[in-house]
């Protein structure tokens, strides 16, 4: 069982903002809400919505990605989006489904 999350959230004007959590659902409910722990970069530019999410077996595993995503240009990232975790099969430290 995964430990970490990274996970890609698209914005209302299409942008794509990438992150890394231990439980999706509620980091995706505090962008959402626009609170005091959403990440600034996401307030007032909704609707959100998580287009993206997968697993790491550690949380260095997951910034990692996280940073090596943020360095992708638009077009591959929305290419992840398409393909989802199966895109990463050979990217070290990533938890697929048995």
């Amino acid at each position: 069982m995964a430990g970490w999350f990274v996970y890609l959230i698209r914005t209302h004007s299409g942008s794509l903002y990438t992150g890394v959590t231990r439980d999706v659902e509620r980091r995706f409910a505090e962008h959402n809400s626009g609170g005091p722990k959403a990440a600034k970069a996401l307030r007032g530019r909704g609707p959100l919505s998580l287009v993206f999410q997968c697993g790491m077996r550690s949380k260095s595993d997951a910034l990692k990605l996280e940073a090596e995503i943020k360095r992708w240009p638009k077009h591959k990232k929305e290419q992840l989006v398409q393909s989802g975790p199966a895109m990463l099969v050979d990217y070290q430290g990533i938890s697929l489904p048995s």
